[in-house]
Order: C-alpha cells, then structure tokens, then sequence
C-alpha cells in the first residue's frame, strides 16, 4: 500500500442550493454513529461527487441525489449489519423537510424510497433511483471492495473508467485522515 497522501487545502464539502454548509454541518453533528468507521460523512462526500457525476451524465434528479448522499446513511446505528438503517434515514427526511430542504412531492417521494431501499441490491427502478444507488455502490472501495457492474443501474456507472475513478477515490480515502479529494480550496 502506498504512503499517506497530504491533502493540504482541500475542503470536505462544497454547499450547493439543496445541501447548504449549515445543513451539512447539521448531519455531520447530528450523527451518533460517529465518523471514523466506513459510514461518516467522508462516505457521504464522495457519494455525492458521484452523484453529481452521474446526473451530469444521466440526467437524474440532483436535488435527489444530492439530498441521498448527505441523507441515507445518517441513520445507522452501528458499521455492520444495519438492514434497518435505510428505513430510518427516509424517515429522518421526511422529518427534515421543510425546515433544512424544499421538494416537491414527487421529488420527496422518491428520495424517502430511495433511502428506504439503497441496500437492497435492487436494480430496476426510476433513472434518479438507480443513480443515487449506483452513487453510493461506487463507493464500495472503502470497505476494500471493488463495484462490480451487475450491481449498478446505469450504463454511465458501469463504465470500467467511472468504476475504476471511483474505486481510486475509495482506496484513497482510506489512506488519508480527510477522505475528500474533489475541491481544492
């Protein structure tokens, strides 16, 4: 395994107008669980640069997707088996709603479902489902796993290069104590 990489300068995230720093700042606080496991909030930035790279790609929801990353593993209570977790984040949403996000009920319909089922290997959905899965199995690097393309949705995901960027970003963030690497401040 290579050395540590410094990462001097780089933010942990970049607030949009669906997830504002305060927001963020709020899960981050908020989450028992902690952030030094597999599912903290370095977890949650990289889902949502791959969230982003696939709705540019796709055309998926991004407020969707954005609100996914930051939103569906806050929930968990422990780094293992936590088949309830998903469950408990669409709820948390539907609690937040209102007072830290906006959406139109289509849009939070699919995003309670899409917390509600992002663990269960499930492929066939809406294009915004299956990008906000495929955005959070890309980063299955973590836990030293690399994606494999028959658990994706969307062909864009199942590229070997956009595999691959993913992996990379996974396996380094394990090698650093920051674990973001997409805005350099």
């Amino acid at each position: 395994m290579p050395p540590p990489v410094k990462m001097e300068g780089v933010k942990l995230f970049k607030p949009s107008k669906t997830v504002s720093r305060e927001f963020f700042e709020h899960l981050v606080s908020s989450h028992g669980l902690g952030h030094d496991g597999f599912h903290g909030k370095d977890h949650w930035v990289r889902v949502l640069h791959n969230a982003c790279e696939i709705a540019a790609e796709t055309g998926a929801n991004l407020r969707v997707l954005e609100l996914f990353a930051v939103l569906h593993g806050t929930q968990r209570h422990n780094e293992n088996h936590d088949p309830k977790h998903g469950h408990r984040a669409a709820a948390y949403a539907a609690e937040l709603k209102g007072t830290w996000f906006e959406l139109a009920d289509d849009e939070m319909e699919l995003l309670v479902e899409v917390c509600r089922y992002h663990s269960d290997d499930i492929v066939e959905a809406h294009p915004t489902e299956q990008a906000c899965w495929d955005s959070d199995r890309l980063d299955l690097g973590r836990v030293g796993v690399r994606p494999d393309p028959r658990y994706l949705c969307a062909s864009f995901a199942r590229r070997p290069e956009v595999i691959e960027a993913a992996y990379r970003r996974s396996i380094l963030a394990r090698q650093t104590e920051i674990g973001d690497f997409f805005q350099k401040g």
